[in-house]
């Protein structure tokens, strides 16, 4: 009976169990869904605070603080990808001098890609449309050429002063004290300091002085520093020829670049400096036409058309913005009044003697490789070349591959390192035409490779030679992307004697201040690598020579030069003698192999300094 009682009470018994295990069970389940969505509420906002949506196109790209580097500067440029627009009515187009500018705002426009060239089709009328266009853009840079100025003396301003307006801090200075917040995942304010120019390069710097960790976009503080100290400046704005704005555009962009806020905040500066401008009374007297803004970022970053577009602002399409000259690091091309210069590099000479020591290492560097190429694939640009090109490069031994997105390629030392030892840098447009590393190379000595004219050739008529094959290799990029030639093969094609002529144009030259100077004030490097002060040969009657052991001239130059010094040596006269291998590479030797082959052969007492090129330094 007590077991009947037993059992028939462990019915209850269970059920009473079985309510309380599924009561705790269920609040269990419903304290870990809260804490569940608790923290997937949190994942979210801390997603939301790291990351920044761009829409390019039909593609949404999404940039993580954890994940995404400065140095692939995707984040900071996304979504630029420019189409130009080419005027049809090129019959009717005229250039302009700045003071009268105009606009062809009523042409009407047809889209064209500037990532790629246009491809034969059967509408001959758009192919005589977009040939017209290049050549408008061509004639465009003819006028730019025509603004040069031929001074050679910087003090001789000839009247023609440059006025700085003192803008209200908050178009410029105030926008620098926002760098802390600028980009999200790194600390901006490094790459401003020091007048833009960044932190100084020191501890073990092997490419001398004057290095710094510049960023591509600091050039709005570097002009406005340098313009400050100007000698043509003047404080008078009567006596003003050109009057320059400070207005720090291109840091404005950047400022909102990661922040989820309406087109009407992103143009409320803009609208802000135009309104001041036209309280001013030069800017009322010329309605602007005299007017200069520097601005640090490409054209479209300011020619916002488009109300849904969430990219850059709308500066450079406003009314009142039409007459200024825009000086930037990349010009839109069929705007006449659109100026390029070049992105800023890590390099800032203080003095001639530090571009003269630089250039000297780059004249000896031991170039490894034939071809390099810093950058990365852009898997969502339908047009571009960079993984053919990338798959070329790492297929072949003659080529180094630096990978921009996983190698540190905002670091001077990472990219210089590979384009000094490199004798052609691959230079395939990225998101948008142009790239800083085009003038990374030439300062490396270092043979520029063009896919796409717009990447340099219509771009920066005040700083690059007329004639393109001086200085760099362009290979169309049709070619690359229909794979009918591989790049590294066609570049070893390339002769000797052809890269050492590209590369003597496009190593730079201190023509400021030298032509004042005497060849006294230079330091050379003796055939043991030690410094050597012309200013030791004061008073002395000097013969400076390039000399080449395997020159067929070698024999009775060498017996001339001793014959020479012999008979003058005691009337003052000086021979120095510098190796050079430019001359179709015969002096191929080692300092030593040349000093033991003069010195055995011929007995030469005249020295015999470090082996170098031409000695344009010493004109």
């Amino acid at each position: 009976m007590a077991v009947s009682i037993s059992r028939k009470r462990s019915k209850p018994c269970r059920k009473k169990e079985s309510e309380q295990c599924y009561f705790h069970f269920s609040s269990i389940y419903n304290f870990l869904s809260r804490i569940s969505a608790a923290l997937f509420f949190l994942i979210l906002i801390y997603l939301w605070c790291s990351f920044s949506t761009i829409i390019t196109g039909n593609i949404v790209h999404v940039c993580f603080s954890s994940s995404r580097k400065l140095h692939s500067l995707y984040c900071l440029s996304a979504g630029t990808h420019p189409s130009f627009e080419i005027p049809t009515s090129t019959n009717n187009h005229s250039f302009f001098a700045p003071q009268i500018l105009k606009s062809n705002n009523a042409t009407e426009p047809v889209k064209f890609s500037v990532t790629s060239n246009p491809v034969a089709s059967n509408n001959g009328r758009y192919d005589e449309e977009v040939a017209n266009a290049v050549k408008v853009v061509e004639e465009y840079l003819q006028v730019h050429r025509s603004w040069r100025s031929n001074r050679t003396n910087e003090e001789s301003c000839n009247g023609e002063g440059i006025y700085v307006y003192d803008l209200p801090s908050k178009f410029n200075k105030d926008l620098v004290g926002q760098c802390g917040d600028m980009v999200p995942w790194q600390d901006f304010c490094g790459y401003l300091s020091n007048d833009g120019l960044g932190k100084a390069i020191v501890a073990d710097n092997k490419f001398g002085k004057g290095w710094y960790q510049t960023h591509q976009y600091s050039l709005e503080l570097i002009f406005h520093s340098r313009v400050l100290k100007h000698p043509c400046r003047v404080y008078n704005e009567n006596e003003a020829k050109i009057f320059y704005v400070p207005f720090y555009g291109g840091l404005d962009v950047l400022r909102w670049h990661f922040k989820n806020v309406s087109n009407d905040v992103k143009d409320s500066l803009s609208l802000e400096l135009v309104n001041w401008l036209q309280r001013q009374k030069p800017w009322r007297r010329n309605e602007g036409k005299d007017h200069v803004l520097v601005l640090g970022k490409i054209s479209w970053d300011f020619r916002r058309t488009n109300s849904e577009s969430p990219w850059g602002t709308s500066l450079l399409e406003l009314e009142k913005m039409q007459n200024p000259i825009k000086i930037l690091i990349e010009r839109q091309p069929w705007h006449v009044n659109d100026i390029g210069v070049p992105h800023p590099t890590y390099f800032h000479p203080n003095s001639d003697n530090d571009i003269i020591s630089w250039q000297l290492k780059i004249i000896r560097s031991n170039r490894k490789s034939l071809v390099s190429f810093a950058g990365a694939a852009r898997p969502d640009a339908e047009d571009s070349i960079r993984r053919t090109l990338i798959d070329q490069c790492s297929s072949n031994g003659r080529c180094k591959f630096l990978n921009c997105s996983s190698a540190k390629c905002d670091e001077a030392e990472s990219i210089i390192d590979v384009f000094v030892e490199s004798e052609f840098c691959l230079q395939p447009p990225g998101d948008s035409p142009t790239r800083k590393s085009v003038f990374d190379s030439l300062i490396s000595g270092c043979i520029p490779v063009l896919f796409d004219p717009f990447t340099a050739y219509y771009q920066y008529p005040w700083h690059l030679p007329e004639d393109h094959d001086k200085y760099s290799v362009f290979i169309d990029k049709k070619e690359v992307k229909a794979k009918n030639l591989n790049v590294v093969e066609r570049l070893s094609n390339v002769s000797s004697r052809e890269r050492e002529n590209m590369r003597s144009s496009t190593e730079f030259k201190a023509y400021h201040r030298m032509a004042s100077q005497s060849v006294h004030d230079f330091i050379v490097k003796d055939g043991k690598g030690n410094d050597v002060k012309l200013e030791e040969y004061k008073g002395k009657v000097l013969l400076i020579v390039n000399v080449a052991s395997q020159c067929g001239l070698t024999n009775s130059n060498y017996t001339e030069l001793n014959q020479l010094y012999d008979k003058y040596k005691q009337k003052g006269l000086e021979i120095l003698a510098f190796p050079c291998n430019q001359f179709g590479a015969q002096e191929p030797g080692t300092n030593e192999e040349i000093a033991n082959f003069v010195c055995t052969r011929f007995k030469a007492e005249f020295p015999i300094f470090d082996k170098a090129r031409l000695l344009w330094h010493l004109y």
